[in-house]
Formats: structure tokens, C-alpha cells, sequence
């Protein structure tokens, strides 16, 4: 288990990236789309085409770290393209969208109305 501290900020770049993509590229991706700086300590999280794999790159103040992750069942939630390319999300976020939660509109669950 990977633990996150509270003030992370954490970018996920909205629609398609190209898998293929090491650490160079998507942090060149980070800085030409997103005009940020791919060193600053956010972690920015990519997904492909097939959406049972996602990568995250982050720079931990010593070197670039890349982190992939793949579904064996289901998929990523992910959001639709946004003006920005990119959304914000909170660190708890993160956490359902890596152990595969729908977090975008979660289902209330269904309770039992009558015993028997």
C-alpha cells in the first residue's frame, strides 16, 4: 500500500495517452499540455486506450518514479475531456481509483425493506 500524504496534489490527464510513453515522454507530455512542471512533487496519473491500465509519474525529490498499474478485471474510471485537459483530485480519490472503484458517481447501496 502506497500512502499519500494530505497535500498532495494529484492531476489526471483527461482522455487518451499514448502507453508507450516512458518516463521522458510523459513528462514532456506534463510540460507541454499541461504547462506544468513535472518536478514539482504532483503526481499526474495517465491512462491508454484500454482502460485496465494506468500510470502515474511523480518526482520524489530525488529522481522521477513511474508507477503502473493493470486491472486483471474491469476497468478505470475515468473522466471525459475538460477544458483544462486535466482534473484535480484529492488523495482518497486516487486511492479508490487504484483499487478500482467507480469514484465518480458512487451507488448508494440497496438496503433490505422487509426481514423474510
Amino acid at each position: 500500500m502506497i500512502t499519500l500524504a494530505s497535500g498532495l496534489r494529484i492531476y489526471l490527464a483527461c482522455g487518451v495517452t499514448d502507453m508507450r510513453r516512458g518516463m521522458t515522454g510523459l513528462a514532456m507530455l506534463v510540460q507541454e499540455s499541461f504547462a506544468e512542471n513535472p518536478f514539482d512533487g504532483a503526481v499526474y496519473a495517465f491512462r491508454g486506450r484500454r482502460a485496465g491500465l494506468i500510470k502515474l509519474l511523480w518526482h520524489d525529490g530525488i529522481g522521477l518514479c513511474l508507477l503502473m498499474k493493470r486491472l486483471e478485471y474491469g476497468q478505470f474510471a475515468w473522466p471525459t475531456v475538460t477544458t483544462t485537459g486535466r482534473i484535480q483530485l484529492s488523495p482518497a480519490q486516487l486511492a479508490a481509483l487504484l483499487d478500482g472503484c467507480e469514484w465518480r458517481a458512487p451507488v448508494k447501496p440497496r438496503r433490505p425493506e422487509l426481514a423474510g
